[in-house]
């Protein structure tokens, strides 16, 4: 029986798409192909790519391996996790609407409000998912997009993937689900297998996991869809070097060694955060506490190493709390090997309008953890002395 939640994963994260045979000398690892452009041997009839925008035999590999591990039919790689969501947006025109999630990363909302309406036309709502209910009302006439985060940022609520879907096509068969799958990665949540039409990550968190990359995919089994991201990648160009499709392809080799510390390094910390008395509440849908815990369970394998929770206190007990860190790193991103700690309120999200962080409870006091890989007393030993240092008094 594989190790691996589903079937096979560590395998194919291995040997999908790396088939030695394709290469002139059968080399193990796929060659690295800098080239811009090939040479073809009569006009217009190039052996397979014409030009490095186009395609790239690095580019290739690592888009079959992707794909493999999703379980898809089609990868479309791009020069950023934004960029991969713009190529989605562009499959739409004006006129058209847009139901996302309320919680969302703050990149993704920022586009849509400051990008996709103003300068593109297309209309935007902003609902909470966790509700099908409510979901189902946002939906109208022109409605030809659904964006779903689950579990979202930075509060981790848990959307019902299948649920939303069946909604949504039952309103309209033509409406297009995506979900941005980034938190979770292929080894924790397929969503395609729940019913979404594409699937986008930003590669540079936990798919390449070494915080060196940056880089985003889509993923769909939809040949219309996957030939508009295709022609996006040339008519756009927002395509990645060869050289980061190289990193992100050996990166992704230890990508279930990394995901099953990760989860274990995060509910061991969720779980001393929920006991201690310094904090209010703890955000991780493996916490039985968790108010979509039993939905998590059912459509997931398991969950990252994002814990999200609320500090007793305010800015300055938030300030203080993460100047103490010393395993953890106080930056944006996540998904790296590495711990890192970050206040939402005033970086990942604040692009977020300030009357609707309120309204969402992103607060001066909560906090977003990426735990790390490294030994699990550690960081829990780092969290512990830095809360007491920013609450040092206990009422």
């Amino acid at each position: 029986m594989s190790s691996s939640p589903f079937p096979s994963f560590g395998t194919s994260a291995i040997h999908a798409g790396q088939e030695p045979e394709q290469w002139d000398m059968n080399q193990v690892v796929p060659p690295l192909s800098t080239s811009t452009t090939y040479k073809q041997d009569k006009p217009g009839v190039p052996k397979k790519h014409d030009y490095g925008r186009a395609g790239n035999p690095t580019r290739d590999v690592l888009e079959k391996n992707l794909a493999a591990l999703e379980n898809a039919k089609h990868c479309r790689v791009f020069s950023s996790g934004l960029s991969a969501s713009m190529a989605v947006a562009n499959y739409f025109k004006t006129g058209d609407h847009i139901v996302c999630c309320d919680d969302v990363y703050g990149g993704t909302q920022r586009f849509f409000r400051r990008v996709s309406v103003p300068m593109h036309g297309l209309e935007t709502t902003l609902v909470n998912m966790t509700c099908v209910h409510d979901f189902e009302k946002a939906l109208k006439p022109n409605t030809k997009l659904v964006w779903i985060e689950s579990p979202t940022n930075p509060l981790l609520k848990v959307v019902d993937i299948a649920g939303v879907v069946s909604a949504a096509k039952q309103y309209n068969p033509e409406i297009i689900v995506v979900v941005d799958n980034t938190f979770m990665t292929p080894y924790f949540q397929r969503p395609l297998s729940l019913g979404a039409d594409m699937v986008c990550h930003s590669i540079t968190k936990y798919i390449n996991g070494h915080s060196d990359v940056i880089m985003g995919c889509v993923m769909t089994d939809s040949p219309k869809l996957d030939e508009h991201l295709r022609f996006t990648q040339l008519a756009v160009g927002a395509i990645p070097s060869p050289f980061d499709a190289y990193l992100v392809n050996r990166g992704i080799k230890t990508l279930h060694v990394r995901m099953r510390t990760h989860a274990e390094n995060g509910l061991a910390v969720a779980k001393f955060l929920e006991a201690n008395q310094r904090v209010e509440r703890v955000l991780y849908p493996e916490l039985p506490s968790h108010p979509q815990h039993e939905l998590h369970k059912k459509q997931a394998k398991g969950m990252s190493g994002m814990v999200s929770f609320y500090l007793k206190g305010g800015l300055e007990e938030s300030n203080e709390f993460l100047s103490q860190l010393k395993v953890f790193t106080l930056a944006e991103s996540l998904g790296g090997y590495e711990s890192l700690a970050e206040l939402p309120s005033v970086m990942t999200h604040a692009s977020v309008p300030a009357d609707e962080r309120v309204k969402l409870g992103i607060t001066d006091n909560l906090i977003r953890l990426s735990v790390g890989i490294e030994d699990c007393d550690d960081i829990i030993a780092d969290l512990d002395q830095a809360l007491k240092k920013a609450i040092p008094k206990i009422s």
